[in-house]
Order: C-alpha cells, then structure tokens, then sequence
C-alpha cells in the first residue's frame, strides 16, 4: 500500500506519566548525559514493568490522536541520548567530567577510556515491545555518533574523528538489531551538528554515512536548536548554521524544527534530493496551535518542496509538556495535515 501524502510523524520522545519520573526533578536540571537513576519514581524491581505501561499509554495517545508513524515515545529514557551512549564499551559513567552544554549550562558528561564498542543491544526490547503493540509504522530513535561524540569527553583517542568512527560503528551494529526487530524508519539525533558546525564540517556527514551504511530502512536525521523549555526564540538567530550539507549524506530524510525559530523556508531548497520532516507545532508555545495554523505553516513549506517529500511533526520532542498539551498539539497536527491533503485532493 502507497503512503499517503503528508504523513504524521513525531520526532521522538512523548511526555512521561507524572507517577513514572520526577517531572520537576527532570525539569530543572539539564538533560542527563549520564545515568540519572533518581528521575524514576518507581523502584527498580518494577520499573521495567512500569515503563512498559507507560509506553502503552504514549503508543494509544499517538494512534488516538491519529499519528501515521510513531515511536514508543522515548518513555524508558532519562534523556534521548543517555540510553544508548551509556551503554557502550569504553566509557566511563562513574567518575564524570563536568563539561558544559550547548547553551553553556554546566553539564555531566562521560569519560571515553577505551575503544567504544556496541557489546549488546540497548533498544532491541524498546522495539520490539512497540512492533508488538502496534500495527502502523513505527520509527525509533538513536542519538547520532556526532552528536555522543560532543556529549562526552575523550580521554583515550586525542583524535575526535576516530572516536566519532568507532561511535558510528556501534550505533550501525544497533540499527542492524532495531531494523531486523521491525523499525521501518530510523532516526538520528544530531542537534550538535547545528551547535558545531565547523566540526560537523569536517567529520559528521563521514560518521553519518557509516552509522547507516547497509541500512535497508527508511533513514532519517533530525537537527534542531535545542528543547523550547531551554533555547528561548531569541537565541536561535537567523535560522540553521548547518543543514544545506545533508544534500551529500545518505541519510534519505531530514527533520528540522520551522515553527519555534520561524525558519525562512527558502533553506529548503538546498536539500533537493531529501524529504523533508518538517516541524510545524511549537515546542515552546504551550498554547495548542489550530489545525488552521497548522496548515498554514505547511502549506508555506510547499512553496518549496513537493508534498510528496513532506512528512509532518512537531518541531522536536514532547517530553517537557503536559501529556494534555502533548496530546492536543499532535490532535491538531493531524487535522491540519488532513486540511491540506485536501486541498491538494482537490
């Protein structure tokens, strides 16, 4: 069966039941880069089992509000990054380095000691519990070889593109796992490519290609400014210092936030070639856009690229709203897709 045009996506992480984490404690610190065990509400003896019941709430919400493709919405994650880059050989989460994020926030991050290796899976079971409980397309996420790469400090190879090479190596060996697991779409999360253009320059795309060398699926990237509840519209600036180089990466789609920043759209014409997962629901609006604008911001897009290289979702993750914010900005996504859809019906 044909996809239909304009598909509904999100870009991966949905809202985490109050009675699972600590939202406050959660909130007021910056995403983890290493473990942040405390978040969890529930006691390790149960919280796999309470995950699980979470991840069906945020895969019901998703089809409810009518999504085409969705995740398991990252709910078994301290942050979208820290499951998988804690996970691997030759890193050292128990004596951390205080470094600083992308927005010059002190930040933990994990020391690399030895060769980084994949030495098992980390989110086989997130996928394969989501292909068990769901019969649409499904799309999970995995942070980028880049991007772990800027989230940790080297101690063991002084060579930053060699490290970024051996992360790519273990990341490809996992999406092997998801995409004979079921995955139809893969998703890289490379926000650091926008924050350091200049390395990104040099190595990034060369990692990206090696993370997905081989890879049957439908692969994607996403590149975004950072999560709203941090990286006010202010300090965005005029648009992405980093995107028109995708054009010669494999990666067969890119994801990239429009609504928050008011992305001039024209920078779309540098990506030819890539479908285009266009961000259209403010993340750092709390108020739940109209299907109506929606739709505007859509069709704005299409001034630019075909609808068949469009695919729709909210700017970036969800995780920081309310479940009822989360929800209804997905309903509203959805109808202002249908809005459009219908125009080009005709």
């Amino acid at each position: 069966m044909a996809e239909r045009l304009l598909p509904t996506t999100v870009v991966g992480s949905y809202p985490q039941p109050d009675w699972l984490v600590d939202r406050e404690a959660l909130v007021h610190r910056p995403p983890p880069r290493v473990r942040a065990k405390d978040i969890w509400r529930i006691p390790e003896p149960l919280l796999e089992r309470a995950q699980d019941d979470a991840t069906i709430l945020a895969i019901r919400d998703m089809e409810r509000a009518g999504l085409d493709i969705i995740t398991d919405g990252e709910i078994r994650r301290e942050s979208y990054s820290n499951r998988l880059a804690t996970a691997l050989e030759g890193i050292d989460n128990d004596h951390p380095f205080e470094g600083k994020g992308r927005t010059g926030r002190p930040m933990l991050v994990p020391r690399i000691v030895g060769p980084i290796r994949r030495t098992r899976p980390v989110e086989l079971r997130d996928m394969e519990f989501l292909r068990a409980n769901t019969d649409r397309r499904t799309k999970i996420t995995l942070p980028g070889p880049f991007t772990m790469l800027q989230q940790a400090k080297d101690d063991y190879y002084g060579d930053e593109e060699a490290a970024a090479m051996d992360y790519a190596a273990a990341v490809n060996e996992e999406i092997k796992a998801l995409v004979a697991a079921g995955a139809e779409v893969i998703q890289l999360d490379e926000p650091y490519m926008e924050a350091q253009p200049d390395k990104a320059r040099r190595y990034a795309l060369k990692a990206i290609d090696c993370a997905l060398a081989g890879i049957a699926a439908t692969t994607a990237v996403h590149l975004c400014f950072g999560y709203a509840y941090v990286v006010a519209r202010k300090q965005i600036g005029g648009g992405y210092s980093f995107l028109a180089e995708l054009e010669g990466c494999s990666v067969k789609q890119v994801s990239i936030e429009a609504a928050q920043p008011r992305l001039d759209l024209a920078i779309l014409r540098d990506l030819p070639s890539k479908t285009v997962i266009l961000g259209v629901i403010d993340m750092g609006d709390p108020r739940i856009e109209t299907p109506e604008t929606v739709a505007g911001r859509i069709r704005k897009a299409l001034d630019y690229v075909s609808p068949e290289r469009l695919v729709i979702a909210p700017d970036c993750g969800m995780k920081y709203l309310s479940r009822a914010t989360a929800f209804g900005k997905l309903k509203a996504m959805v109808d202002g897709a249908a809005l459009v859809r219908k125009e080009i019906a005709g």
